[in-house]
């Protein structure tokens, strides 16, 4: 990739940690423009795929597609085809268009593989969508809870719920019990448009991971707040780059035991010091998602899941 692999919202946190130009040299390497074929391999044997996409008001939502292995598949080192669409009752649906920026993970929840490619909606059919990928690099395997996807029995249609900013008892719960989340993130509004460097902007979907109640749920200054600290790690700083730059987040937070989906809109804030990230110890910096809305789609994946196996990280 010739052009800087990070947008300006990364390069402002690399600086901030004091890895500024070692990340520019680590990122030249790593974040291609294509994908290389261990991971078009990873890709084209997944049951599932996380996407990321924005709205109409610049609102990023991320989202869950499954199908049968081979669903996704890659006839070349720059295309992801997709054989699968969000339902209709799913927030990304209305904006899955031509054109639209969005964010691809490749996770093997079993091994603790994933990979990230991001780009553009080439083609969109009645069946599915081609993604003409302009970012691939992959993620190192920390808090990952190891578990195995299965098909699960057909159930019956259940009618997805929007939700306010409070959210409700059953989502709440499941937020206070995850151990998983994922986020979507945009670099701007409207993410890659007019860009000097639209290689390094658009939208990514990323994965976060900790011990159930990891995601602490209290009321914050502007309604319901949720707080996950970010402790060591990579130091791309892509989602936090984006939000630094668009502070928008769009969270899913899967239900494993019966493919339950919450889908969370949140405007999104950092915090470096004071006393609310001491009480944190070992976190870095705090993100902080002030709930805008959700959606909450009961059963929505025919999924359910293997006991989780903790990452190593939290042994001991």
């Amino acid at each position: 990739m010739d052009a800087a692999p990070f947008h300006t919202g990364e390069q402002a946190l690399q600086a901030r940690a004091g890895v500024r130009e070692r990340m520019e040299e680590i990122g030249q390497k790593v974040i291609r423009d294509q994908m290389p074929d261990q991971h078009r391999e990873l890709f084209g044997k997944l049951p599932t795929l996380l996407l990321g996409a924005q709205d109409d008001q610049g609102q990023p939502w991320a989202t869950m597609l499954h199908g049968p292995a081979g669903f996704v598949t890659s006839p070349d080192a720059q295309t992801l085809r997709v054989q699968a669409k969000p339902a209709a009752d799913d927030p990304v649906a209305p904006w899955l268009n031509e054109g639209a920026a969005v964010g691809l993970l490749g996770l093997e929840f079993h091994t603790r593989r994933r990979n990230r490619a991001n780009g553009r909606v080439h083609v969109l059919g009645d069946d599915g969508f081609e993604v003409q990928v302009s970012q691939s690099f992959g993620n190192c395997p920390k808090y990952i809870h190891a578990r195995r996807p299965e098909a699960a029995a057909p159930r019956p249609a259940l009618p997805a719920q929007r939700l306010g900013p409070a959210l409700d008892g059953p989502s709440i719960a499941l937020l206070r019990r995850a151990d998983t989340l994922f986020i979507a993130s945009a670099s701007s509004a409207q993410a890659g448009e007019a860009s000097t460097n639209a290689q390094s902007e658009g939208v990514d979907v990323s994965h976060r991971g900790g011990r159930p109640g990891f995601i602490h749920v209290a009321t914050g200054p502007r309604g319901l707040r949720l707080t996950l600290p970010d402790y060591q790690g990579n130091f791309f700083f892509n989602t936090l780059g984006n939000l630094l730059a668009w502070p928008r987040a769009g969270l899913l937070v899967p239900d494993f035991d019966d493919g339950t989906l919450l889908h969370v809109a949140a405007e999104a804030s950092l915090c470096f010091e004071g006393p609310t990230l001491d009480a944190f110890p070992g976190a870095q910096r705090l993100l902080q998602l002030d709930v805008l809305h959700g959606w909450w789609r009961p059963a929505a994946l025919a999924l359910h899941w293997s006991a989780p196996e903790a990452p190593p990280q939290f042994a001991g």
